[in-house]
C-alpha cells in the first residue's frame, strides 16, 4: 500500500474524530483532492489556497538561496578568508561551497524551528477548534528566517513564532482573520522583547557576537548602521544593489527582490498598485529630507544629517525596505482591499518608512513598524473610501431625480 492509499485510509477512519483535520491536511499537502464538483460550477479557475501560497514560496526561494550563499560569504571576508566581490554577481568568490555549507548551517535550523513550532500550533489549533489546517503559515514560515539576524538563538525563535501565530493569528480566528501581518508579529516580538539580538553592528554576520578566540574581531555593521553615526559607508551602490552587504538573511539583494515582485504582479498575487506606491511614497520622503539639506536647513553635525543626505533612490537598496514592499505590504488579509485605498496604504507604507529611518538613529530602520501601523489602519482606509464612493453616487442620483 503507498502512501497516498495510506493517508486516504487514514482520512477515513478517522473522518468525524478531533483527529481528522491533522490528516487531511497531510493528504492535501502532498496530493490533489479526491474530491471533485459534480454540479454546475458558476467561477471556473486554476489557483486556490495552496497553489498561492506555493507561489509566494517560489518568489522568496532566490533570496532564500542568496542568503545562504551571502552569509558565508559575510563571514569569510570578515575573517579574511576571501576578498570582497569586484567582478559582479556571478563573482566566483561569492558562489562557492564554503560560502553556501556556513550558510547551510546557520540558515537552515531557522527554516526548520520556523516551520516546525508554526505548523505545529497550526495543527493544534486546528484539532481542538475542529476546523481544517489552513495553508496561510507557508509563507509565513518562510518569511521569519528572512527577515532575522543570522545568529539569532533558536529558542527566541521557537517563543517568537508560538507568540506571533497564537496572539497575532489564532486569536483573531485563523488565517483571513488576522489584522497584523504574522510574520512582522513575530519580529516585532523579537524586537521588543530581545533588542540587542536584533539590533546594533555584532548581529548581522555570523559569529561577530562572539569569535572564538578573538573576541568582537568581526563587525557586522549595516549600510544604515553606518549613515545614523554620520559614517561613510563601506558599500558602492552594486554591492546594495546585488546584496553583498550585511542584513538580515533574505533583505540584501534588491535585485532578487524585483525579481520576485515580477513573478507576484505576473501572477496576480502581490499588487502592483501597493508595491508603486510604496515606492513612490518612499522616493518622495527621501526626496524632501535631501531638498532640506540642500537648503541648508539642517547642519552637517546634526545626528540626522546623514541619512537626510542619502539619495532618496538609495532607501530603497539599503535595509528591508525593498523587501518588506514586496512581500509584506502586499499582503492580502492586511492590507487595503479597495484599489483606491492600495494607493493611499502602499504610499504611507513608504513615507513612514523612510521618516523612521532617518529620525531614529538608534533604529535606523522603519519599514516593520510602517507596516504594521498601516494593517491598523488599513480598515479605515477602505471605510473611507467606500464612503467616497457611496456620497458621489448619492449625488448622481438626486442629479437624475431632480
Amino acid at each position: 500500500m503507498g502512501l497516498k492509499q495510506k493517508l486516504h485510509t487514514l482520512k477515513e477512519k478517522y473522518k468525524g474524530t478531533k483527529m481528522a483535520p491533522a490528516f487531511n491536511a497531510l493528504h492535501t499537502f502532498l496530493y490533489l483532492p479526491n474530491e471533485t464538483t459534480h454540479g454546475g460550477t458558476h467561477i471556473k479557475a486554476a489557483d486556490d489556497l495552496k497553489r498561492t501560497m506555493n507561489t509566494v514560496i517560489m518568489a522568496l526561494v532566490p533570496c532564500l538561496i542568496f542568503g545562504m550563499f551571502n552569509a558565508g560569504y559575510q563571514y569569510n571576508v570578515q575573517i579574511g578568508v576571501v576578498e570582497t566581490v569586484t567582478h559582479g554577481f556571478f563573482s566566483g568568490s561569492f558562489w562557492n561551497w564554503d560560502n553556501l555549507e556556513i550558510g547551510l548551517w546557520k540558515v537552515l535550523p531557522l527554516v526548520l524551528v520556523s516551520y516546525g513550532v508554526g505548523l505545529a500550533i497550526e495543527f493544534l489549533f486546528a484539532v481542538i477548534k475542529g476546523h481544517e489546517v489552513e495553508e496561510g503559515y507557508l509563507v509565513t514560515g518562510m518569511l521569519v528566517p528572512l527577515i532575522v539576524p543570522i545568529d539569532i538563538p533558536l529558542w527566541m525563535l521557537v517563543v517568537a513564532v508560538a507568540f506571533g501565530v497564537v496572539i497575532g493569528k489564532e486569536v483573531f480566528g485563523g488565517t483571513g482573520m488576522n489584522i497584523l501581518n504574522p510574520a512582522l508579529t513575530i519580529r516585532a516580538f523579537l524586537f521588543f522583547a530581545y533588542p540587542t539580538w536584533m539590533s546594533g553592528d555584532k548581529v548581522w554576520v555570523h559569529g561577530a557576537v562572539e569569535t572564538v578566540g578573538q573576541p568582537d574581531a568581526i563587525s557586522g555593521e549595516t549600510i544604515l548602521g553606518s549613515l545614523a553615526q554620520n559614517q561613510e559607508p563601506a558599500y558602492d551602490i552594486m554591492d546594495m544593489f546585488y546584496g553583498f552587504i550585511p542584513g538580515s538573511v533574505g533583505e540584501t539583494s534588491t535585485l532578487l527582490i524585483v525579481l520576485g515582485a515580477l513573478i507576484l504582479i505576473f501572477t496576480k498575487i502581490g499588487s502592483w498598485r501597493i508595491m508603486l506606491s510604496s515606492v513612490i511614497g518612499a522616493l518622495f520622503m527621501g526626496f524632501l529630507f535631501n531638498t532640506v539639506v540642500d537648503l541648508g536647513w539642517i547642519s552637517s553635525s546634526s545626528k540626522f544629517y546623514s541619512l537626510m543626505n542619502t539619495e532618496f533612490w538609495q532607501h530603497l537598496l539599503i535595509g528591508g525596505l525593498a523587501f518588506g514592499i514586496v512581500y509584506m505590504a502586499t499582503d492580502p488579509v492586511t492590507a487595503s482591499q479597495t484599489n483606491r485605498g492600495k494607493w493611499f496604504y502602499g504610499f504611507l507604507i513608504g513615507l513612514i518608512s523612510v521618516m523612521i529611518r532617518v529620525f531614529n538613529p538608534a533604529y535606523p530602520e522603519g519599514v516593520m513598524l510602517a507596516i504594521l501601523l498601516m494593517n491598523v489602519f488599513a480598515p479605515t482606509i477602505d471605510h473611507y473610501v467606500l464612503q467616497a464612493n457611496i456620497k458621489r453616487r448619492m449625488k448622481r442620483i438626486k442629479v437624475k431625480t431632480a
